[in-house]
């Protein structure tokens, strides 16, 4: 009877082992799963900042505030890069979140050799994001500046009034919800326009001025709002020399000791993975062969985060989130 016992007792407790072995046969297997198609994707090849490269960063289009650029951001500030490039092509956005991507760039600066290479625009907005480097590259035929500040707003009184529609409000104050395009402007909601306008404005030229080390008389002499070619900015000090990323690269290497020959390669701010169905059908095969299926069922139900998340495994996938699943 005790011989009996010894070997149930046994049994459990390579049956114990068994399960263990099992458990993290099937975290390595997804570990290693889960690495491959990181690297695989092109997507999220380029959140990664490569030991011994130039990492490369575009902003193109009209820039707003954006949570996801900020902390892609502060990564490559702990990254392996030994530099950064950042390639603008911009007319501008809106003027929180261009100060909120001046700021990410600024902070960037302090840890990494950083220099800006003009495309073909860095307006308004954009050339806010250019002068939070020490450097500027633009090419000849290159459009930078703008530097200047707008408030637009549509106004349909006039068409309402035509179709015969009034629209009526009752607000705490006169300037409350001021102005609303449904009525005339006021002289004194004009004002208060306006004085928004000049404060945004001496903000923008006090940054120019600081960044780029004009006195007030090369100021004014680009601060009307117009734009300039290359050709144009580097005698107005916009920019710092004419140029494409060889010259960037070359800047890098002789004034911020760069190794030479660096690669340059692309660091993607807001990487997009898809659903990536290979590693969740990968996965879960490798977790049926190895008796896990139940384990292998919650991966084709709820995908690959939410079981990484059950096996107490937080922060393997931190650089992807993907949605839930129905």
């Amino acid at each position: 009877m005790s011989l009996d016992s010894d070997i149930i007792v046994d049994r459990r407790r390579i049956r114990r082992k068994l399960t263990f072995w099992r458990v993290m046969a099937a975290l390595i297997a997804i570990a290693a799963i889960a690495s491959f198609a990181l690297i695989a994707t092109p997507g999220a090849r380029g959140t990664f900042a490569s030991v011994g490269s130039i990492a490369r960063v575009h902003i193109d289009g009209l820039i707003r505030s954006d949570s996801e650029r900020t902390e892609a951001l502060e990564r490559l500030e702990n990254s392996a890069a030994a530099a950064v490039i950042v390639h603008i092509n911009s007319p501008g956005g809106t003027t929180a979140g261009s100060e909120q991507l001046y700021d990410s760039l600024t902070r960037l600066k302090a840890k990494k050799p950083l220099v800006v290479v003009v495309e073909g625009l860095a307006a308004s907005g954009g050339y806010i994001t250019a002068i939070a480097s020490d450097h500027i590259v633009a090419q000849q035929s290159s459009l930078v500046g703008s530097i200047g500040v707008l408030f637009q707003y549509p106004n349909v009184s006039e068409l309402l009034k035509t179709i015969g529609v009034k629209v009526e409000e009752v607000k705490s104050s006169p300037l409350k919800a001021a102005p609303n395009g449904f009525e005339p402007t006021s002289p004194e909601a004009r004002a208060a326009l306006d004085a928004l306008v000049k404060d945004s404005y001496a903000w923008f030229k006090g940054m120019v001025k600081e960044r780029r080390g004009m006195d007030d008389t090369q100021l004014e002499k680009v601060a009307d709002g117009r734009v300039f070619t290359g050709r144009q900015a580097i005698d107005l000090k916009l920019i710092d020399q004419i140029g494409d990323e060889k010259t960037a690269v070359t800047w890098l290497v002789e004034h911020k000791g760069v190794k030479k020959g660096l690669p340059v390669r692309d660091y993607k701010l807001q990487p997009r993975f898809g659903d990536l169905t290979f590693l969740k059908t990968a996965a879960a095969v490798a977790l049926e062969a190895l008796g896990l299926s139940s384990i292998a069922h919650q991966i084709g139900q709820t995908g690959v985060a939410q079981a990484v998340d059950r096996l107490g495994m937080d922060g393997m996938l931190a650089l992807w989130q993907p949605a839930a699943s129905n």
